[in-house]
């Protein structure tokens, strides 16, 4: 006898899960659980509709223009503290700066100062006040006003890029949809649209909530992770497509259990290729932007880290399950539902030993002559008289 504890039990259980994962037969029930899937996405939607409402985003230098001053961050006195360059910027404007922040690590830390457009002579004045105050160090270790430099930036090249990438979104969308309506169907184009949508929103949503800067690279970033979307969704729909070919004329499965199985089937895949693309993208974030200090590099792995999270989720939990639903809004569907379930219900009762009663016959068609007519003739022989009188 083969004796099992809790801690057996528990390792059996999650091996077992595992192998399900692997294997794809179909034991997760995704889409019957649609429903919570809807609420979890629909209140997620509403705090970021909201924070997008209420809160706004935290446009960069970029889109608001301003002057943008930067400078290393050790001085002769060891580390620079944001605090002395705020307050020296302070004493020199008689205001705070919008923000005052440090960029990188180690050697290449630096520290970023952008405020509202300065004057030349509001620039100079500044860059004194915080020499005064610092006394960032030079290339030759020495103190010098020289390592603070200073940028002014027009807010119309970013609204440019935001114009320029909000069109180059609405042409993608449209090729997209018509792409999809094509090769599979309009219910699988018009699902894997609202998928997309909830990734941008989803992303500009969590983008205002944590008050991310947005910069030009933000919105390219944007660009870039509805593809990623988009191919994880199509991999799932060619599935589903490839299980309910020819589902109508057979009563083993209903179309939602068909498109179940297809996630199921393709979801190990979907996890390893979430989890191969997202390597290089927090590699990306912890080196170019946490070690090197580029910031274009940080806003563009930012957004694409938290777009693919979304795209995966979507594809998975939410393209689906919307298919699914569409689809059972066609009567054909749900008659075929209705067969399988009927089947399925006279199956159980035959394996309990109970009587099931047989289908009625088709009635047999009458003749011309009102009498009716055998469905089948023995093979070999004739109606017609053989030609012979009797005698």
């Amino acid at each position: 006898m083969k004796v099992t504890t809790p801690a057996t039990e528990g390792a059996q259980e999650r091996e077992s899960v595992f192998h399900r994962l692997y294997t794809g037969t179909g034991a997760f029930d995704i889409v019957g659980k649609r429903t919570r899937w809807y609420i979890a996405f629909g209140l997620l939607l509403l705090v970021c509709i909201g924070a997008m409402g209420f809160k706004g985003f935290n446009l960069g230098i970029d889109f608001e223009g301003g002057t943008k001053i930067s400078m290393p961050a050790v001085g002769a006195q060891g580390p620079i503290q944001t605090d002395q360059v705020q307050s020296a910027f302070s004493e020199a404007m008689g205001h705070p700066a919008e923000t005052v922040q440090v960029v990188g690590a180690g050697a290449n830390q630096s520290i970023q100062v952008r405020s509202s457009s300065l004057t030349v002579d509001q620039v100079i004045e500044v860059k004194q006040k915080i020499f005064e105050g610092t006394q960032p160090l030079g290339a030759g270790g020495q103190p010098s006003q020289q390592v603070i430099s200073d940028s002014a930036v027009s807010g119309t090249w970013g609204g440019e890029i935001t114009s320029q990438a909000l069109l180059a979104l609405g042409v993608f969308l449209v090729l997209v949809t018509i792409f999809l309506a094509f090769y599979f169907e309009k219910w699988m184009a018009v699902a894997a649209l609202i998928a997309l949508l909830h990734d941008v929103v989803i992303t500009a949503g969590i983008y205002s909530l944590v008050g991310f800067e947005v910069t030009p690279s933000t919105v390219i970033g944007l660009l870039t992770i509805l593809g990623f979307s988009l191919y994880d969704t199509v991999v799932v729909f060619d599935k589903v497509k490839e299980n309910t070919r020819g589902l109508l004329s057979m009563t083993r499965r209903t179309y939602p259990e068909a498109a179940n199985l297809a996630v199921n089937q393709t979801l190990m895949r979907s996890i390893n290729t979430s989890i191969v693309a997202l390597l290089p993208v927090i590699g990306l974030l912890v080196v170019g932007a946490g070690l090197l200090g580029v910031g274009v590099l940080r806003d563009l792995a930012l957004v694409q880290l938290v777009g693919m999270i979304a795209g995966v989720l979507s594809s998975i939990f939410l393209a689906t399950p919307l298919l699914v639903d569409f689809k059972m809004r066609e009567s054909k569907y749900r008659s075929h539902a209705k067969k399988v379930e009927q089947r399925r219900a006279k199956t159980a009762a035959r394996e309990a030993g109970e009587e099931v009663p047989e289908e009625p016959k088709k009635p047999v068609a009458a003749g011309s002559n009102g009498r009716q007519q055998s469905a089948a003739r023995p093979a070999g022989k004739s109606s017609r008289p053989s030609g012979k009188r009797r005698r």
